[in-house]
């Protein structure tokens, strides 16, 4: 695979951003670059990010947002702007590193085997042998949402809401960045749709074919989310609005 660039949305993530990881990491790994996104913050997240910029040049790139835009434009945004010559895919990846740096290569390497697949997608499921520390309550939201959703897009998917996700760079998912999201809360929902209605109008392969979920090793929860179950409500609306704009 040729290389591939992770986008990291941060807004007011100054505590909990790890530097030293992020910069060991791309010492490890010379074909995985990082677009770091500032998202409007209030703290010192962008000198943070601008710091480690200048150590490593070559290695990260920061996109500054002003003022904020949300998590769903964030991502758009440094995703749009990866995209290029040379690089095989592209991502977004939570700056709390809830989920692991490690797990990059592993997704990655999915799409290395798998020429059919267009998206893997990091998935929390508990499994002996694996560590996935989540809240009890988060989790059964969770699992109501994820049921709402795989009826909702006829597709039998676990975990649409990691913050763990790679594509691979074709025309074909380049496109479902190209214009912002109708959603804020959802809109790793609204990407799924919006490769549904692109593929019904050009009678392409099924998407249940296209996209990968990947068993996560290690997940934990994360002081400082952003997220509150009280956001379940407006996230079951924003599906619904998901459903009247692709896919009925």
């Amino acid at each position: 695979m040729s290389r591939t660039v992770i986008v990291v949305p941060c807004y007011n993530e100054a505590r909990r951003l790890d530097p030293d990881a992020l910069a060991e990491f791309v010492e490890r790994h010379d074909d995985i670059d990082f677009k770091l996104v500032n998202d409007g913050s209030s703290d010192d997240t962008l000198e943070r990010l601008r710091l480690l910029e200048s150590r490593h040049p070559s290695r990260f790139s920061v996109l500054d947002l002003d003022p904020n835009r949300g998590k769903a434009e964030a991502v758009r945004r440094g995703i749009s702007a990866s995209f290029g010559e040379g690089v095989g895919c592209v991502g977004f990846w939570d700056a709390d590193l809830a989920t692991p740096l490690a797990a990059i290569p592993q997704l990655r390497g999915v799409l290395d085997a798998k020429p059919g697949i267009d998206m893997v997608f990091g998935s929390r499921v508990k499994l002996l042998g694996r560590s996935i520390e989540r809240k009890m309550a988060r989790h059964y939201l969770g699992r109501v949402f994820a049921t709402v959703v795989s009826v909702m897009l006829r597709l039998g998917i676990y975990d649409t809401q990691c913050g763990a996700k790679l594509f691979r760079a074709t025309p074909e998912i380049q496109a479902l960045f190209a214009d912002p999201f109708t959603t804020t809360w959802v809109f790793d929902v609204e990407i799924i749709a919006r490769l549904i209605q692109a593929r019904r109008l050009t009678h392409g392969a099924d998407v249940a074919e296209s996209i990968y979920e990947y068993p996560l090793e290690e997940w934990r929860d994360v002081a400082g989310s952003k997220l509150h179950a009280s956001d379940f409500a407006r996230a079951v609306l924003e599906i619904l609005h998901i459903w009247r704009t692709y896919l009925r």
